[in-house]
């Protein structure tokens, strides 16, 4: 039984899927959960297939597990209508994000929800760790570049993401609040929700126990696939910047990112002998070539709604 009788308050734990298997294993960590004390919890798969592929799956797991879940068809293709069809469905004071290719930790939830009433945050986020095969490569796995953290700015979270989070439904800041489905198929959706969100007065704080695991497959076990999904975190974090910057304040933001590559690119030569140096280096270069690329006015990859060979792997953002 997940939650007890009475006056509980919720807690409906949000799953976006597209045509991924793993789904199963993700739906029987939650089910193996401790369950935080006090709430009534609930799950919402939303399935962002062209046709509602995953409704069996889900159909037989929640008989087999005994979970409450609820299903949406939520087509097609664009990770935003996903995301916004779980907060349409949600009526409970929090609502949690997990990945569809993603397993949580026994103490997931708990911990979560201890960092939120204590902190009073609009939103919480915890830590992802990438679980590498044997076949991937050394540098990869030993700099752990798939590994998921909040990024600080002055002592303060600024923007987030929907690997691993829980929403306080009842904030000002999310009142409301809706993924942009223009982010939907070239990610940045949840920066930008993240991003809005903190600018509207909400807060992020970090729990640092609240882990979820995340198997790296093949597909995204490459510098390439890494390459990209730099450029594209910052030409997201370029067109929000841009946003707010106008004339030479835009030109300044250039000036500025510009020069961050360049010294980037510059500090990975000395290190070139070591590969993990090297290639953070390398790749923190390319994400400012991306905030330049989105200050500009360069339109965004596009990530998601392709074929899965094109895709790569990760759908959400």
């Amino acid at each position: 039984m997940m939650g007890n009788a009475g006056k509980n308050r919720g807690i409906d734990i949000c799953v976006c899927t597209f045509r991924r298997p793993e789904l199963a294993d993700t739906l029987r960590s939650l089910a193996a959960m401790d369950m935080p004390s006090g709430f009534d919890i609930g799950i919402i798969v939303a399935d962002n297939d062209d046709a509602p592929t995953a409704e069996p799956l889900v159909t037989r797991l929640a008989a087999e597990l005994k979970l409450p879940i609820r299903y949406r068809h939520a087509p097609a293709r664009n990770i935003s209508i996903a995301r916004n069809a779980c907060l349409d469905a949600s009526t409970s004071d929090f609502a949690a994000f997990i990945d569809d290719d993603e397993t949580a930790s026994s103490r997931w939830l708990a911990e979560l929800v201890a960092v939120a009433e204590a902190s009073g945050a609009a939103a919480v986020l915890g830590p992802v760790r990438a679980l590498y095969a044997p076949d991937a490569p050394d540098w990869m796995r030993k700099g752990d570049f798939h590994s998921t953290l909040p990024v600080w700015v002055r002592g303060e979270i600024r923007t987030g993401y929907t690997c691993n989070v829980l929403l306080s439904m009842s904030a000002d800041s999310l009142r409301g609040r809706r993924f942009s489905l223009a982010r939907g198929q070239t990610g940045g959706e949840d920066t930008e929700f993240f991003d809005q969100m903190v600018k509207a007065g909400g807060r992020i704080a970090f729990s640092p126990e609240a882990w979820v695991d995340e198997v790296v497959p093949r597909s995204r076990a490459a510098f390439d696939w890494l390459r990209r999904r730099r450029f594209r975190v910052g030409q997201t974090h370029g067109h929000l910047l841009g946003r707010h910057a106008r004339g030479f304040a835009r030109v300044r933001q250039v000036g500025l990112a510009s020069a961050k590559a360049v010294y980037c690119f510059a500090s990975a030569i000395p290190v070139a002998i070591n590969p993990v140096r090297r290639n953070r280096s390398v790749l923190r270069g390319i994400m400012h070539v991306g905030v330049v690329s989105g200050l500009v006015g360069v339109r965004e990859i596009r990530q998601y709604g392709l074929s899965s060979s094109q895709e790569g792997g990760k759908r959400a953002a």
